[in-house]
C-alpha cells in the first residue's frame, strides 16, 4: 500500500494575512528548515503522536518543535484530510497560552464556514 502525506494548506484572513506562515518565515534560514521538516514528519504520521504532534482539544493539533535556543509550535486543525495550518508562536511556558487557544480556535471557525 503507498503511503501519501496529508496536504497542508496555511490559513488566510480576509485581508489576506497567512499568520502560520508569516511566523515561520520571521525564523531565521536554520530554524525554519527544522520547523519544515517538524511539518512534513507530521505530514506522513499517521496517526499524529507525540513528540512531533500534540492534542490541544477542540479539534486543535500542533507541530511541536525543538530549536537550538527555545521551542516552537504551528497550531493547526484537520479539514477534509488536510492540515490547516492555522498560528506559529515561540513557546515560553509550559502550557500553550488561553489567548493562543482563541486565536486558533476563531481562525479554525473563519475557515470552516468559509467552506
Amino acid at each position: 500500500m503507498k503511503v501519501i502525506p496529508r496536504q497542508v494548506r496555511f490559513f488566510a484572513t480576509a485581508a489576506g494575512a497567512i499568520p502560520a506562515k508569516e511566523f515561520i518565515l520571521s525564523l531565521p534560514k536554520s530554524e525554519r528548515k527544522i520547523v519544515g521538516g517538524d511539518i512534513n514528519a507530521a505530514q506522513w504520521s499517521n496517526p499524529w503522536k507525540k513528540p512531533i504532534v500534540g492534542f490541544l482539544g477542540k479539534g486543535l493539533w500542533e507541530v511541536r518543535t525543538t530549536l537550538p535556543n527555545t521551542i516552537s509550535r504551528i497550531i493547526f486543525f484537520e479539514y477534509e484530510g488536510v492540515m490547516i495550518l492555522l498560528h506559529g508562536f515561540k513557546k515560553t511556558t509550559q502550557k500553550t497560552p488561553a489567548e493562543i487557544i482563541k486565536i486558533a480556535l476563531t481562525r479554525k471557525k473563519l475557515y470552516e464556514n468559509q467552506k
